[in-house]
């Protein structure tokens, strides 16, 4: 009976880590597409209040929303590593 109760709680364990695993690798997801609109939004406005500016503010854009976006990926592969392990 005791062997019983030790693997139920084991299993339940797992499926809730597995649940955590995927909560968090939505999040980062969600945190990484926030993090890039943030950056968007602000760049438009900046362009908007000063034309001339644009290719360096559209290049420095880019650059921090693909530092962003490898910082989410990597949170994401590593949940789902989390997921398979």
């Amino acid at each position: 009976m005791l062997l019983v109760t030790m693997i139920l709680q084991a299993a339940a364990g797992a499926a809730l880590g597995k649940a955590g695993a995927a909560i968090a690798a939505a999040i980062a997801a969600l945190a990484g597409a926030y993090g890039i609109a943030k950056i968007g939004k602000s760049t438009m406005e900046s362009i908007a209040r000063q034309p001339e500016s644009a290719g360096n503010l559209r290049t420095a854009m880019i650059i921090a929303a693909g530092m962003i976006e490898g910082a989410a990926l990597f949170a994401i592969i590593v949940c789902l590593l989390a997921l398979v392990l």
